[in-house]
């Protein structure tokens, strides 16, 4: 039987030096994280990113950068492996994850919260984000869910390294 791929999209998002990132009030278990979700049917990558960065952020005025690369993850086999930095779906599905550079130009908020109306994974009504910003290169904790793994590459684009 074949696993279903789901298409994911990621947003580093920047203002300046620094990298957005957030924490879920309501479920701390889930760790910090970046913008991101799941891609519509007929959806294109770039349309996608730009929709959840919104829908999470509330951030208006950003604009989309540079395509950082994919990955993907078999949750099945992370959840077998007991992975700590992974979150425990334990489903049979792979994630095809895609990451982008978003930027947000003018004054924003050091921290804030905002709530996502509509989940893409439909578990729950509404999920409040506790945003906040962190320095790059140096500062970017590690994100749960390895979504991490582009940090790198976001960092050689920024002329960080």
């Amino acid at each position: 039987m074949a696993v279903p791929v789901k298409l994911k999209v990621m947003a580093y998002i920047t203002h300046g030096s620094r990298l957005l990132v957030f924490r879920e009030p309501d479920f701390p278990d889930a760790g910090i994280q970046v913008p991101g979700g799941s891609v519509a049917a007929g959806e294109r990558l770039e349309v996608a990113v730009m929709r959840e960065a919104f829908e999470e952020t509330g951030l208006k005025g950003l604009s989309l950068g540079t395509y950082l690369g994919d990955v993907k993850h078999d949750l099945s086999a992370l959840h077998a492996e007991n992975r700590s930095d992974f979150s425990p779906l334990g489903r049979p599905e792979i994630h095809h994850r895609h990451y982008y550079h978003l930027m947000v130009a003018g004054d924003v908020p050091e921290s804030w919260q905002h709530t996502e109306r509509d989940p893409s994974e439909g578990v729950h009504e509404s999920i409040l984000f506790e945003f906040t910003w962190v320095q790059l290169p140096d500062c970017v904790p590690g994100l749960m869910g390895l979504r991490d793994e582009r940090i790198p590459e976001l960092i050689a684009e920024l002329g960080y390294s």
